[in-house]
């Protein structure tokens, strides 16, 4: 049965509430094969870090506030930095958290760029309206999550996506972004309270 996000017990029990409902079935959200996240084994080369994690990249960049029409081709992107840093790269420490460093880097250049190509562009936004009883479905929920985090400055996402969607622990988020760790719980903070606004106000505005 879908859950209400209308009666909220706190600002973190809301958050957990909405994303969890939002991202349970995950294969909606990304276009492409089962995750093999699960695999214990650190990749052996680029290539097979970039299929291992496909899926995941492709969500992080969507998560980022990539247009879709931009998402394949900023992913990509991220292979070929990842191909060329890949030496670099210690298989003890975690892969993913590794590979948001990058796609974070990725996705703040485009972006960059695109507000000198467009300024004032507004971003197409689909339609989170929920249902007549106020229910949201996965789907919709994913949806007001996305349009949620938009109100949210890059930085600030991207430790809230990591911490709170990732589950990156926090000393980790901190080395990925090279930023001090006060600062990364910092960033939380403030992103958790946008976060929740943005969600107040775009329920409201569906009603």
């Amino acid at each position: 049965m879908a859950a209400s996000f209308s009666d909220k017990p706190g600002p973190e029990a809301a958050i957990k509430l909405v994303l969890v409902h939002a991202f349970t079935d995950s294969k909606a959200s990304v276009p492409c094969a089962t995750e093999r996240s699960g695999e214990s084994s650190p990749p052996l080369d680029a290539f097979e870090a970039f299929h291992r994690e496909f899926d995941y990249l492709f969500r992080s960049m969507q998560r980022l506030g990539i247009h879709e029409s931009d998402v394949e081709d900023l992913v990509h992107e991220v292979f070929l930095v990842l191909g060329r840093k890949w030496q670099n790269y210690d298989p003890r420490r975690p892969l993913r958290p590794y590979l948001f460093g990058i796609a974070f880097r990725v996705a703040s250049r485009h972006r960059r760029r695109r507000a000198r190509e467009v300024l004032g562009e507004i971003p197409e936004m689909a339609d989170t309206r929920a249902a007549p009883d106020q229910v949201l479905s996965a789907a919709e929920a994913r949806s007001l999550v996305l349009h949620a985090l938009e109100h949210i400055a890059l930085p600030r996402r991207a430790v809230f996506v990591m911490h709170d969607l990732d589950e990156t622990p926090m000393r980790v988020i901190a080395d990925t972004l090279r930023i001090p760790l006060f600062t990364a719980y910092s960033r939380l903070r403030k992103a958790r309270r946008e976060f929740e606004r943005a969600v107040n106000v775009l329920q409201e505005d569906s009603r």
